[in-house]
Protein backbone atom coordinates (compact mmCIF):
# COMPACT_ATOMS: atom_id res chain seq x y z
CA UNK A 1 0.00 0.00 0.00
CA UNK A 2 3.01 2.27 0.33
CA UNK A 3 3.61 4.97 -2.29
CA UNK A 4 6.84 4.96 -4.27
CA UNK A 5 7.92 8.11 -2.46
CA UNK A 6 7.84 6.35 0.90
CA UNK A 7 11.26 5.34 2.17
CA UNK A 8 11.42 2.01 3.97
CA UNK A 9 11.37 2.50 7.71
CA UNK A 10 14.43 1.13 9.47
CA UNK A 11 13.79 2.23 13.05
CA UNK A 12 14.41 -0.01 16.04
CA UNK A 13 11.53 -0.82 18.40
CA UNK A 14 11.68 0.95 21.74
CA UNK A 15 12.79 -1.79 24.09
CA UNK A 16 10.74 -1.43 27.27
CA UNK A 17 6.97 -1.41 27.51
CA UNK A 18 6.80 0.53 30.75
CA UNK A 19 9.06 3.40 31.81
CA UNK A 20 10.72 2.83 35.15
CA UNK A 21 12.33 6.28 35.26
CA UNK A 22 12.74 9.38 33.13
CA UNK A 23 16.36 8.55 32.39
CA UNK A 24 15.56 5.03 31.23
CA UNK A 25 12.77 6.42 29.06
CA UNK A 26 15.23 8.74 27.34
CA UNK A 27 17.58 5.85 26.63
CA UNK A 28 14.75 3.72 25.23
CA UNK A 29 13.46 6.38 22.87
CA UNK A 30 16.91 7.47 21.71
CA UNK A 31 17.65 3.83 20.92
CA UNK A 32 14.72 3.88 18.53
CA UNK A 33 15.71 7.04 16.67
CA UNK A 34 18.09 5.53 14.14
CA UNK A 35 15.64 5.17 11.27
CA UNK A 36 15.97 6.69 7.84
CA UNK A 37 14.44 10.07 7.11
CA UNK A 38 12.78 11.34 3.98
CA UNK A 39 14.49 13.91 1.88
CA UNK A 40 13.46 17.46 2.71
CA UNK A 41 9.96 17.83 1.24
CA UNK A 42 8.42 20.88 -0.36
CA UNK A 43 10.18 24.19 -1.02
CA UNK A 44 10.82 27.31 0.99
CA UNK A 45 9.03 29.38 -1.64
CA UNK A 46 5.79 27.36 -1.48
CA UNK A 47 5.74 26.55 2.26
CA UNK A 48 2.90 27.73 4.48
CA UNK A 49 5.61 28.04 7.11
CA UNK A 50 9.22 27.37 6.14
CA UNK A 51 10.74 24.94 8.62
CA UNK A 52 13.98 25.03 6.61
CA UNK A 53 14.28 21.24 6.18
CA UNK A 54 13.94 20.65 9.91
CA UNK A 55 13.56 17.01 10.98
CA UNK A 56 10.19 16.31 12.61
CA UNK A 57 10.19 13.04 14.57
CA UNK A 58 6.90 11.11 14.59
CA UNK A 59 6.27 8.16 16.92
CA UNK A 60 4.39 5.19 15.41
CA UNK A 61 3.74 1.65 16.60
CA UNK A 62 3.92 0.19 13.09
CA UNK A 63 1.22 -2.23 14.22
CA UNK A 64 -2.00 -0.20 14.34
CA UNK A 65 -4.25 -0.44 11.30
CA UNK A 66 -5.08 1.63 9.38
CA UNK A 67 -2.67 4.25 10.70
CA UNK A 68 0.64 2.42 10.38
CA UNK A 69 1.98 -1.05 9.69
CA UNK A 70 4.86 -3.01 8.18
CA UNK A 71 3.87 -5.30 5.31
CA UNK A 72 4.82 -8.91 6.02
CA UNK A 73 5.19 -9.48 2.28
CA UNK A 74 7.41 -6.52 1.35
CA UNK A 75 8.80 -5.29 4.67
CA UNK A 76 7.68 -1.78 3.73
CA UNK A 77 5.89 0.69 5.96
CA UNK A 78 2.46 1.96 5.04
CA UNK A 79 -0.77 3.40 6.38
CA UNK A 80 -2.50 6.72 7.03
CA UNK A 81 0.41 8.25 8.95
CA UNK A 82 2.84 7.41 6.15
CA UNK A 83 0.80 9.37 3.63
CA UNK A 84 -0.35 12.30 5.76
CA UNK A 85 2.98 13.27 7.32
CA UNK A 86 4.83 13.58 4.00
CA UNK A 87 1.92 15.75 2.82
CA UNK A 88 2.30 17.92 5.93
CA UNK A 89 6.02 18.28 5.37
CA UNK A 90 5.42 19.18 1.71
CA UNK A 91 3.52 22.19 3.06
CA UNK A 92 6.05 23.03 5.77
CA UNK A 93 9.37 22.28 4.00
CA UNK A 94 10.52 19.69 6.52
CA UNK A 95 11.75 16.08 6.85
CA UNK A 96 9.46 13.51 8.51
CA UNK A 97 11.34 10.93 10.58
CA UNK A 98 9.24 7.96 11.74
CA UNK A 99 10.31 6.45 15.06
CA UNK A 100 8.92 3.02 15.96
CA UNK A 101 7.71 3.38 19.54
CA UNK A 102 5.72 1.21 21.94
CA UNK A 103 2.31 2.68 22.75
CA UNK A 104 2.99 2.58 26.50
CA UNK A 105 5.78 5.15 26.22
CA UNK A 106 4.49 7.20 23.30
CA UNK A 107 2.74 10.11 25.07
CA UNK A 108 5.43 10.39 27.72
CA UNK A 109 8.14 10.42 25.05
CA UNK A 110 6.42 13.35 23.35
CA UNK A 111 5.83 15.03 26.70
CA UNK A 112 9.54 14.85 27.54
CA UNK A 113 10.54 16.20 24.13
CA UNK A 114 12.29 13.00 23.10
CA UNK A 115 10.03 12.84 20.04
CA UNK A 116 8.27 15.84 18.47
CA UNK A 117 4.86 14.28 17.86
CA UNK A 118 3.03 10.99 17.29
CA UNK A 119 0.72 9.32 14.81
CA UNK A 120 -1.24 6.20 15.84
CA UNK A 121 -4.64 7.90 15.96
CA UNK A 122 -4.29 9.50 19.40
CA UNK A 123 -7.54 10.70 20.98
CA UNK A 124 -7.53 14.24 22.37
CA UNK A 125 -8.42 13.99 26.08
CA UNK A 126 -8.23 16.36 29.04
CA UNK A 127 -5.81 14.03 30.81
CA UNK A 128 -3.42 13.99 27.86
CA UNK A 129 -3.67 17.77 27.47
CA UNK A 130 -2.03 17.99 30.88
CA UNK A 131 1.03 16.25 29.40
CA UNK A 132 1.19 17.48 25.81
CA UNK A 133 -0.26 20.02 23.42
CA UNK A 134 -2.43 18.75 20.57
CA UNK A 135 -2.89 19.74 16.99
CA UNK A 136 -6.36 20.50 15.72
CA UNK A 137 -8.43 17.36 15.24
CA UNK A 138 -8.16 15.61 11.90
CA UNK A 139 -10.95 13.01 12.15
CA UNK A 140 -13.81 11.96 14.43
CA UNK A 141 -13.75 8.40 15.71
CA UNK A 142 -16.60 6.44 17.25
CA UNK A 143 -16.04 3.86 20.00
CA UNK A 144 -18.11 0.68 19.64
CA UNK A 145 -18.38 -2.92 20.81
CA UNK A 146 -16.69 -5.69 18.83
CA UNK A 147 -18.32 -9.08 19.51
CA UNK A 148 -18.46 -12.63 18.20
CA UNK A 149 -20.72 -13.13 15.20
CA UNK A 150 -24.26 -13.95 16.31
CA UNK A 151 -23.90 -12.51 19.83
CA UNK A 152 -27.43 -12.42 21.33
CA UNK A 153 -26.86 -11.80 25.03
CA UNK A 154 -26.61 -8.02 24.60
CA UNK A 155 -27.09 -5.44 21.86
CA UNK A 156 -25.56 -2.35 23.46
CA UNK A 157 -23.17 -1.30 26.20
CA UNK A 158 -26.11 -0.71 28.55
CA UNK A 159 -27.18 -4.32 28.06
CA UNK A 160 -23.60 -5.43 28.64
CA UNK A 161 -23.29 -3.44 31.87
CA UNK A 162 -26.53 -4.92 33.20
CA UNK A 163 -25.18 -8.49 33.01
CA UNK A 164 -22.58 -8.98 35.78
CA UNK A 165 -21.30 -12.19 34.21
CA UNK A 166 -19.87 -10.43 31.13
CA UNK A 167 -16.21 -9.42 30.79
CA UNK A 168 -15.04 -6.54 28.58
CA UNK A 169 -11.65 -6.44 26.87
CA UNK A 170 -9.76 -3.41 25.60
CA UNK A 171 -6.21 -2.05 25.32
CA UNK A 172 -4.50 -0.63 28.40
CA UNK A 173 -3.69 3.08 28.58
CA UNK A 174 -6.07 4.05 25.77
CA UNK A 175 -9.13 6.28 25.60
CA UNK A 176 -11.11 3.05 25.13
CA UNK A 177 -9.99 1.89 28.57
CA UNK A 178 -10.88 5.30 30.02
CA UNK A 179 -14.36 4.94 28.53
CA UNK A 180 -14.71 1.39 29.85
CA UNK A 181 -14.05 2.39 33.47
CA UNK A 182 -16.80 5.00 33.23
CA UNK A 183 -19.30 2.18 32.81
CA UNK A 184 -17.82 -0.87 34.49
CA UNK A 185 -15.81 -1.77 37.61
CA UNK A 186 -12.21 -2.64 36.85
CA UNK A 187 -12.75 -6.27 37.79
CA UNK A 188 -15.02 -6.60 34.74
CA UNK A 189 -12.41 -5.13 32.39
CA UNK A 190 -9.46 -7.06 31.04
CA UNK A 191 -6.78 -4.69 29.75
CA UNK A 192 -4.44 -6.06 27.08
CA UNK A 193 -1.06 -4.79 25.94
CA UNK A 194 -2.32 -4.48 22.34
CA UNK A 195 -5.69 -4.78 20.61
CA UNK A 196 -4.74 -7.93 18.64
CA UNK A 197 -4.48 -9.77 21.96
CA UNK A 198 -7.90 -8.47 23.03
CA UNK A 199 -9.49 -9.58 19.75
CA UNK A 200 -7.93 -13.04 20.00
CA UNK A 201 -9.29 -13.31 23.55
CA UNK A 202 -12.73 -12.40 22.18
CA UNK A 203 -12.54 -15.05 19.48
CA UNK A 204 -11.39 -17.61 22.08
CA UNK A 205 -14.29 -16.69 24.38
CA UNK A 206 -12.09 -15.34 27.17
CA UNK A 207 -13.85 -11.96 27.00
CA UNK A 208 -17.38 -11.25 25.80
CA UNK A 209 -16.77 -8.01 23.89
CA UNK A 210 -13.97 -5.59 23.06
CA UNK A 211 -14.38 -1.82 23.33
CA UNK A 212 -12.52 -0.41 20.33
CA UNK A 213 -12.42 2.51 17.90
CA UNK A 214 -14.74 1.81 14.99
CA UNK A 215 -11.97 2.35 12.42
CA UNK A 216 -9.76 -0.27 14.08
CA UNK A 217 -12.73 -2.58 14.58
CA UNK A 218 -13.44 -2.55 10.85
CA UNK A 219 -9.86 -3.69 10.30
CA UNK A 220 -10.34 -6.65 12.62
CA UNK A 221 -13.61 -7.51 10.89
CA UNK A 222 -11.70 -7.67 7.62
CA UNK A 223 -9.22 -10.10 9.14
CA UNK A 224 -11.85 -12.16 10.96
CA UNK A 225 -15.01 -11.65 8.90
CA UNK A 226 -16.45 -15.01 9.94
CA UNK A 227 -15.74 -14.47 13.63
CA UNK A 228 -16.42 -10.90 14.77
CA UNK A 229 -18.66 -7.91 14.09
CA UNK A 230 -19.38 -4.43 15.46
CA UNK A 231 -22.71 -3.94 17.19
CA UNK A 232 -24.71 -1.25 18.90
CA UNK A 233 -24.68 2.53 18.74
CA UNK A 234 -21.63 4.72 19.16
CA UNK A 235 -20.50 4.79 22.80
CA UNK A 236 -18.26 7.83 22.51
CA UNK A 237 -17.34 10.21 19.67
CA UNK A 238 -13.79 11.51 19.90
CA UNK A 239 -11.45 13.77 17.95
CA UNK A 240 -8.05 12.43 16.94
CA UNK A 241 -5.09 14.81 16.89
CA UNK A 242 -1.30 14.83 16.90
CA UNK A 243 0.20 15.11 20.42
CA UNK A 244 3.05 17.63 20.37
CA UNK A 245 5.59 18.56 23.03
CA UNK A 246 4.16 21.35 25.20
CA UNK A 247 5.26 24.79 24.08
CA UNK A 248 6.65 23.50 20.77
CA UNK A 249 6.78 25.95 17.88
CA UNK A 250 5.45 23.13 15.67
CA UNK A 251 1.84 23.44 16.89
CA UNK A 252 0.84 26.44 14.77
CA UNK A 253 2.53 25.25 11.53
CA UNK A 254 1.03 21.75 11.86
CA UNK A 255 -2.41 23.26 12.39
CA UNK A 256 -2.00 25.39 9.26
CA UNK A 257 -1.00 22.28 7.30
CA UNK A 258 -3.97 20.26 8.63
CA UNK A 259 -6.35 23.05 7.62
CA UNK A 260 -4.84 23.23 4.14
CA UNK A 261 -5.17 19.46 3.73
CA UNK A 262 -8.82 19.75 4.73
CA UNK A 263 -9.43 22.67 2.36
CA UNK A 264 -7.76 21.09 -0.67
CA UNK A 265 -9.59 17.77 -0.23
CA UNK A 266 -6.52 15.68 0.57
CA UNK A 267 -7.71 14.63 4.05
CA UNK A 268 -11.17 13.65 2.79
CA UNK A 269 -9.56 11.51 0.08
CA UNK A 270 -7.03 9.85 2.37
CA UNK A 271 -9.61 9.25 5.12
CA UNK A 272 -11.88 7.51 2.63
CA UNK A 273 -8.95 5.40 1.44
CA UNK A 274 -7.96 4.16 4.90
CA UNK A 275 -11.19 4.33 6.89
CA UNK A 276 -13.55 3.28 4.10
CA UNK A 277 -14.71 -0.14 2.91
CA UNK A 278 -12.03 -0.42 0.21
CA UNK A 279 -9.18 -0.70 2.74
CA UNK A 280 -8.35 -4.41 2.66
CA UNK A 281 -5.11 -4.73 4.64
CA UNK A 282 -5.70 -6.92 7.68
CA UNK A 283 -3.61 -7.92 10.69
CA UNK A 284 -2.79 -11.14 8.88
CA UNK A 285 -0.94 -9.03 6.30
CA UNK A 286 1.40 -7.19 8.64
CA UNK A 287 4.39 -8.02 10.77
Amino acid sequence: MKKNSIIVLAAIMVAALVLTSCSSGEEEVKAGMEGQTYECLGTAEDALVDLDCREVTIAVENAYLPFNYISSETGEAGGWDYEVWPAICELLHCKPVFVETAWEVMIQSVSEGLIDTAGDGVTITDARLEQVDFSDGYVNVEQRLLVQIGEDRFASLDDFVANPDLMLGTQAQTSNYETAVQYLPEDRIQAFEQFPFAVQALIAGDVDAVLIDETAGLGYMGANAESVELIGPSISSDQLGFPITKGSDLVAPINLAIQELKDNGFLAEINLKYFGPDFTITYDDIQ
